[in-house]
């Protein structure tokens, strides 16, 4: 095999309480197309060179030359998982090019390592609504140095179909935040009634999903442990989602970092969608899509 190309989806993540845990994917995707034995005519992109030293340390192959082009679709600094996607996608296309020597689990494993945090890597690869496992413990060791791949077993992933008739309405502002910046602005501490409450609101999130009555969502995606504080670089964050929820969403939240809104609801969604707009009082485009539960998928390889 020579050639190979993969499409990952994007993701929503933290869905509110999650902080750091829930995930979902959404069916709009990064593609990337890897060539073996073709060298790049420009030197790769951290992103993607990081990406491959990990994975031929982590395989025990030999390094090799290879060329990759990646068609974005998925808009960067948005909260949409666009970083998770390209690692990803380069993490499966080489592992693919050397034999498959790395299951699905470690490669998941890898791309959390080289993300910070595993709320991404884990709707990306596997699709669907995922709760990630040990999701802090990793988050933690990455800010320290510490390396969790192999020696932290403890991260893994529950994963669970989302129904097409749940649709994810998002505002896409023009905004771009970096996640660094996104998490300087979070406390070292909160209140054991604000923990208590994103505690309780996570677990009804998760519930509601496995369950898929999804009408038991609402009232469950307020969080104490990062939006109120990411308000600061995202002002129009609450009355977006008060709109939201105004026009029949069952509820709001800042997706992942931000600086994209995201809304659930089971109808309405154009309306839903016109509300955030108005709403926000900011340029920005919306988009109405369904999850994706296939996750990454290999397209094409010869």
């Amino acid at each position: 095999m020579q050639q190979i190309t993969v499409r990952v989806p994007a993701s929503t993540s933290n869905l509110g309480p999650g902080f750091d845990c829930l995930g979902i994917a959404l069916r709009i995707y990064n593609t990337v197309t890897m060539t073996r034995g073709a060298p790049s005519q420009h030197v790769h992109p951290p992103i993607v060179s990081d990406a491959a030293h990990r994975f031929f340390k982590q395989a025990r192959r030999r390094a090799f030359l290879f060329s990759c082009s990646i068609q974005e679709n998925i808009p960067r600094s948005r909260g949409l998982g666009s970083s998770a996607t390209i690692r990803l996608g380069i993490l499966i296309g080489l592992n693919q090019l050397t034999g498959n020597p790395l299951d699905q689990l470690t490669i998941f494993r890898l791309c959390a390592e080289l993300e910070g945090h595993p709320d991404n890597a884990a709707p990306a690869i596997f699709g669907g609504f995922t709760v990630a496992i040990g999701s802090s413990r990793c988050a933690d060791r990455k800010r320290r140095g510490i390396s969790t791949i192999g020696s932290d077993a403890r991260l893994a992933v529950q994963r669970f179909a989302v129904l097409p008739r749940l649709r994810f309405v998002l505002f896409v502002p023009e905004l771009e935040i970096r996640t660094s910046a996104a998490r300087n602005v979070l406390p070292s501490k909160i209140s054991h009634a604000a923990a208590v409450e994103n505690c309780a609101n996570a677990c009804a999130l998760t519930a509601a999903f496995v369950s898929q009555e999804y009408q038991n969502l609402r009232s469950a995606f307020a969080d104490h442990l990062h939006q109120p504080f990411r308000a600061r670089l995202i002002p129009f964050l609450p009355r977006v989602v008060a709109a939201a929820e105004k026009a029949g969403a069952l509820g709001g939240f800042l997706s992942g970092s931000g600086s994209t809104i995201a809304a659930v609801t089971l109808h309405s969604s154009k309306k839903i969608a016109a509300a955030m707009a108005r709403a926000s009082k900011t340029p920005g485009h919306t988009i109405i899509t369904p999850a994706d539960n296939l996750g990454a998928k290999i397209l094409t390889s010869h």
